[in-house]
């Protein structure tokens, strides 16, 4: 027997001995102790200032284009503007290239950000290993990167997925965790809510910048796929800050025109075999808005035979059964799940709720004014929808579930952690929740996922057991 079937073997004996069956799915008997959430102190190592006048820090890199081969590369400079530039060279060749990218600034209240730098690389070679190198003289830095594979339809890759991380102990935790994970993430997909500077005393944007050291070490190296939260709004008409979203777009930009869209909010991209669209909880999302008509564009442009996986990431789940943020997604559940059924969309992943939820396909479009058919029900054509919204920030877990479990409930946790998918082939991808209490290799939730498109049969858990 392999590997995964072994695990397989593991994954349901843990589910037996340490779970116990509710009206839905599973709730885990794992109970974590609840503490206080605690911020790391600022001077902690995490947060570090890179040695020297004017180094580069905060350094992150994204997707920069729609298929992969395009890196766009972020740092800011404290004390002056310094150089744009980024030298580049691929891990085979000794051949230097250059970039030139722009530097921005903003202000918030009584905060002046430093200069923020970002840069395009493109035309890169896919499935190869590219050093950087921004910053001047002795502050110099050099990192690495490695492009995706081609875009194809049998192309193995793996997308790790995190969510309202923070900068709390535990938001350490996981990005640890998440960092020593075996299975090895090749891309992020962040699912919002990064630095939660909104969340202290005049939305102290310095805790912007604390953040984008502390994530550092994982988003200079690998692309983080960014999602818009709930706390990237910042707005504070108190403060006299009235334009939302400012600290966000101006620290991370994303390849939103590449797919067509007018607005870094909501965008796509192709990486490897997975079609990736990004949405936005908090912006309007009804009929004749601008995301909506992109959206209704942008799904029948997707090639399943070219990138036969589909997954949607936006922040407030559309499903979830915990009383924190009830029905929160509800306005855009109404207006986007039909396309997510029609477009046989194979996972909607979303954050928002501290802590953990995977769903069974279910849909709820059947409902109209007169026929009062209201609850979902099994659709081997819907999404599953997962809630990863557990990265660790000093807002604390969500503990408060709804009794009895729902039926479309398969699996919940109030834990923190982050997830993992990987993509084997077109037809198969292997889907693994990690608690932070857990050994690194330890999958506390695992299923294989059957593609919507190629092989739409039915890999819940009530299937298996039937």
């Amino acid at each position: 027997m392999g590997y995964f079937g072994c695990n397989i073997l593991v994954v349901l004996v843990l589910v037996l001995n340490e779970s116990h069956l509710c009206n839905g799915g599973v709730t885990s008997s794992f109970v974590r102790k609840v503490d206080k959430t605690i911020d790391m102190p600022l001077d902690s190592d995490v947060f570090r200032v890179p040695p020297g006048y004017n180094a580069p820090q905060q350094v992150h890199i994204t997707q920069g284009d729609h298929v992969g081969k395009a890196v766009i590369v972020s740092w800011v400079t404290m004390d002056e503007p310094g150089s744009s530039t980024v030298v580049y060279w691929s891990e085979n060749c000794q051949q230097k290239n250059k970039a030139n990218g722009k530097v921005t600034t903003y202000k918030f209240y009584n905060y002046t950000s430093g200069y923020i730098h970002h840069c395009t690389i493109e035309n890169l070679k896919f499935n190869t290993k590219y050093y950087y190198k921004i910053g001047i003289g002795r502050v110099a830095r050099t990192f690495w990167f490695t492009t995706p594979p081609e875009v194809g339809p049998d192309v193995p890759y793996t997308f790790g997925l995190i969510g309202d991380l923070g900068q709390s102990f535990d938001s350490n935790k996981t990005l640890t965790h998440y960092e020593l994970n075996p299975i090895k993430g090749q891309a992020v997909l962040f699912v919002g809510d990064i630095s939660y500077a909104d969340k202290y005393p005049n939305h102290d944007n310095n805790r912007w910048d604390s953040w984008g050291r502390f994530a550092e070490r994982s988003t200079a190296y690998q692309p983080w796929i960014w999602t818009a939260g709930n706390h990237e709004i910042d707005f504070a008409p108190e403060l006299g800050e009235t334009e939302p979203f400012k600290p966000y777009t101006h620290r991370y930009h994303v390849p939103y025109r590449a797919s067509g869209s007018t607005s870094p909010l909501w965008y796509s991209i192709k990486r490897a075999s997975a079609y990736i669209i990004v949405l936005s909880s908090y912006s309007a999302c009804g009929k004749y808005t601008p995301q909506y008509k992109w959206l209704k564009k942008e799904l029948p442009k997707v090639n399943r035979i070219e990138t036969p996986w589909l997954f949607v990431v936006v922040h407030a789940p559309l499903y979830n059964s915990y009383n924190n943020h009830y029905m929160e997604g509800e306005t855009m559940r109404v207006v986007y799940e039909q396309w997510f059924v029609k477009y046989k969309v194979d996972m909607v992943f979303a954050g928002h709720v501290h802590a953990y939820e995977r769903t069974e396909r279910i849909s709820n479009v059947a409902y109209n004014i007169v026929n009062e058919e209201c609850t979902p029900i099994p659709d081997q054509s819907a999404p599953i929808y997962i809630t990863i919204g557990d990265g660790g920030n000093l807002e604390g877990l969500a503990t408060n579930m709804t009794e009895p479990q729902p039926n479309y409930s398969a699996f919940r946790e109030a834990s923190y952690g982050h997830a993992t998918i990987a993509i084997q082939n077109r037809y198969h991808a292997v889907y693994s929740w990690h608690r932070n209490h857990d050994g690194c290799a330890v999958e506390a939730d695992r299923i294989w996922v059957n593609n919507r498109f190629w092989y739409p049969f039915d890999e819940s858990t009530t299937a298996k057991s039937g």
